[in-house]
């Protein structure tokens, strides 16, 4: 009795693993599928995508995302790296993602979403730019990987501009205020 009672479990799994349910088979190659087109993401990726770059002179951030759209991926990816970047360079970013798992026994669902405020308060981000981009075909979407750059220092001409801008507008209304204050006693008998 107690062999027939072992037995039954180990036949009702060999006969649910050889199921001839179509949709079973379809669920099935469907899953596949999905594991390829990942595979494929992986494999497709440039190398800066694992490695960034190392430098003394800038620092890196990579960003990938999918869409139908190619401009779509292009602006979801440079998100990313943008919000990479800018922790990066030492700001906060406003970041909120909720993720959704069910597991079952013959299927798992997952459901992200991810909302990014693209915005650095109180870190300046000027002078980031797109170091790479690299787009490849994933079934009928379009992924994007991209580098984005910010460099330092000197480097950096649209920081250097903005801060020699902002260094000229305090100078300028310094001496006026200097002007000023010199003809009040220039005036006074």
């Amino acid at each position: 009795m107690k062999k027939i009672l072992a037995f039954v479990p180990l036949v009702a799994i060999l006969a649910a693993c050889g199921s001839t349910n179509p949709y079973d088979k379809q669920a099935e190659r469907e899953y596949d599928r999905q594991v390829k087109m990942a595979e494929r993401a992986i494999d497709k990726a440039p190398k800066w995508m694992t490695e960034l770059p190392k430098s003394n002179n800038a620092v890196y951030a990579n960003g990938s995302a999918i869409s139908r759209d190619f401009s779509l991926a292009d602006i979801k990816a440079k998100n990313i790296a943008y919000s990479k970047i800018c922790m990066s360079a030492g700001g906060q970013v406003d970041q909120q993602t909720k993720t959704f798992m069910q597991d079952t026994e013959r299927s798992s669902t997952e459901m992200t979403t991810t909302a990014i405020r693209s915005f650095c308060k109180g870190t300046d981000i000027t002078g980031a730019v797109v170091d790479k981009i690299e787009r490849v075909a994933e079934g009928p979407n379009i992924r994007t990987y991209v580098l984005i750059a910010l460099p330092s220092g000197d480097l950096n001409k649209l920081a250097r501009d903005k801060d020699n801008r902002a260094a000229q507008r305090a100078a300028q209304a310094n001496s006026e205020r200097a002007f000023n204050e010199l003809d009040k006693t220039v005036k006074q008998p």
